[in-house]
This record gives C-alpha cells, structure tokens and sequence, in this order.
C-alpha cells in the first residue's frame, strides 16, 4: 500500500492509528495546528497600514516603493518591532 500510495509505511501506520483511535473523519483530514508556529507580525490593522502605505506618495528620490523601504517604514512608524521584506512581500501579494 505504502508504494502504491508512494509514502512512507511509517504514514500508513499512522493514519490505521488514527482511524482506528478517532474515526474516518480524522484519518482522512489533516489536524489544524492550535497554535501558529509563530505569531503573525501583521494583524489587520497592521495590513491595512502597510497597504496605505504601499499606495501613498513615493519618498522623493526615488520611481517606486522597494520591499525593504516598506520594511524600514513599518519599523519607524512603530507599527512592528522588525519586519522582513519577504513578510512585506506576502502580506502584499495577499491582499
């Protein structure tokens, strides 16, 4: 079964244990964590700022907002402690 399914025999030991302990329901549906793995640096709120922020007039100087200009904006503006680009990056895509 394992080679037919191409996963490990560890995997469908695990789910026969499920099923049999919990039912079909949980074998069948991963569990949602319940807790993150970590906290999100942008609530909504904190979303929202970012997206004004992203849509508000350039600095002078510069053509175009940058990932890392966002960042550094976010961080002075106090609406994080720190904030890596590619969070900004997601947090944009997202929306």
């Amino acid at each position: 079964m394992a080679e037919a399914l191409d996963v490990s025999v560890a995997t469908i030991e695990r789910v026969r244990q499920r099923f049999v302990e919990q039912g079909l329901e949980p074998a069948l549906v991963r569990k949602k964590p319940d807790k993150p793995s970590r906290e999100r640096k942008l609530d909504g709120a904190g979303e929202a700022r970012l997206i004004a922020l992203a849509c508000s007039k350039v600095p002078t100087g510069r053509v175009a907002w940058t990932l890392e200009m966002l960042a550094d904006k976010l961080v002075e503006l106090k609406v994080v402690d720190s904030i890596c680009p590619e969070t900004v990056r997601q947090a944009l895509q997202k929306s």
